[in-house]
């Protein structure tokens, strides 16, 4: 089932038929970029990062050492060049991403962002107030678990590494790469994984 409403997807057909009929857009130029959100951008290229993170150790250190260069020779950066940094959730520290100026944000890997990440209200509380936000979220964290709030900005964009699922050790790449969301890589989410009976 697709996230967006019929008639969002309605809106987004009659702008993209104005635009070409008016030819501020070619149709086989929309075509390709259409074809690189959906194979070359988004979510799916960020859970790629994680899911390897979570089956290779070696990998895993790697990135967070030199996240840039490892996601580089994954073939998987972004076309801005900006440097990456992998902040890694463990069961003593929750990491969440926030842009305070603006809605920095690493597109080629998270793909689009969430309305919510350039909203005034998430930009401003998420430093303030990073617990009650994730309440809002349906994060609560044990006291002891330390939270951290990174701000990215035109040079630094960042990806959570969030802790793998208990119960996903017999998962293949593709059904943990289902697993992965955008929102966990932001620090919004914790994944779960219920095993079907």
């Amino acid at each position: 089932m697709s996230e967006f409403s019929e008639e969002l997807i309605l809106k987004a057909k009659a702008i993209e038929s104005l635009l070409i009929e008016k030819e501020i857009v070619d149709e086989d130029t929309l075509d390709l970029i259409v074809e690189e959100y959906e194979k070359n951008i988004g979510p799916h290229i960020g859970a790629k990062i994680v899911v390897r993170a979570w089956k290779d150790n070696e990998f895993k250190n790697k990135l967070l050492m030199e996240p840039t260069k490892t996601i580089s020779e994954m073939g998987l950066i972004g076309f801005s060049g900006e440097h990456m940094v992998i902040l890694e959730n463990t069961s003593k520290i929750h990491n969440i991403v926030v842009c305070t100026l603006c809605s920095c944000y690493p597109w080629a890997i998270l793909g689009l962002p969430p309305k919510w990440y350039k909203s005034f209200q998430y930009r401003s509380r998420a430093v303030i107030e990073p617990k009650e936000v994730l309440k809002e979220f349906g994060i609560t964290l044990d006291d002891e678990i330390e939270i951290k709030v990174w701000d990215s900005n035109a040079d630094i964009r960042y990806l959570v590494l969030p802790q793998r699922p208990n119960g996903t050790e017999k998962l293949n790449e593709i059904e943990l790469e289902k697993l992965v969301t955008r929102n966990s890589m932001i620090g919004t989410e914790i994944l779960t994984y219920n095993a079907k009976k």
